[in-house]
């Protein structure tokens, strides 16, 4: 997802810069943990915010889940919707419970990392073209059949793409127009075009910790209401 965002974020991200006070959800709120034993918890206080928080967790000998950290995230500029019913360029970012299929970036992956890293080059792009049978996939080079002006040159986005992680919303089996190249990546200089953002240092700890072998997801959802957390 593009994470160039119009005029109208600074003020959209001033409106929703201080998270309301609430109870931080845990692994054991929710309705799903997606079977492994890391977990990524990013919640907003609602579905307007642009910002709210990202903790991880990893599920210890005995069942027991303990939190690993946490960090200030930022969300899409106009906020977050239902995964199953966000529209491509809405500039929100999808709630639900996704798996990670693999981390990229135009750095070197930070050592100790040991999910799947992709290193982006001059030739890599994220395919967001509806037309194309590539669509919400990396591109290297870009497909015939991908228009660059419907995708993203990754290496465009020196400061997000620094560190990225996939996040596999509408991944698996995409259905065009419901949105593409949504990701955990590093704070640009406000809300996100959809994606879920973090400090680069953050990000560096985070691809440190995931483990593929854990099977990694992350939730992403609000306080209370349609798009709660803890329905995922």
């Amino acid at each position: 997802m593009r994470p160039g965002v119009v005029a109208l974020t600074s003020l959209l991200l001033l409106l929703g810069a201080v998270p309301a006070r609430a109870v931080e959800p845990s692994p054991l709120s929710l309705a799903d943990t997606g079977g492994g034993s890391q977990l990524l918890l990013a919640q907003a206080p609602h579905a307007n915010s642009t910002s709210g928080t990202l903790s991880w967790w990893e599920r210890r000998r005995g069942g027991k889940w303990m939190k690993v950290s946490s960090a200030v995230a930022r969300f899409g500029a106009k906020g977050l919707v239902e995964g199953r019913a966000r529209k491509q360029g809405s500039y929100t970012t999808p709630t639900g419970l996704y798996d990670l299929p693999y981390a990229f970036g135009i750095k070197g992956a930070p050592g100790g990392t040991r999910v799947k890293y992709r290193r982006v080059n001059g030739s890599s792009w994220w395919c967001e073209d509806t037309r194309s049978r590539v669509y919400n996939r990396w591109s290297e080079p870009l497909a015939r059949d991908c228009r660059a002006s419907e995708s993203e040159r990754l290496i465009s986005y020196a400061t997000q793409y620094s560190y990225g992680v996939v996040i596999g919303y509408n991944y698996a089996k995409p259905v065009k127009g419901r949105g593409a190249g949504i990701f955990l990546h590093v704070n640009g200089r406000g809300a996100t075009a959809g994606c879920v953002s973090v400090s680069v240092d953050a990000m560096r700890r985070i691809l440190r910790w995931v483990d593929p072998g854990r099977a990694p997801h992350i939730a992403i959802g609000t306080v209370s209401g349609a798009t709660a957390i803890t329905k995922y």
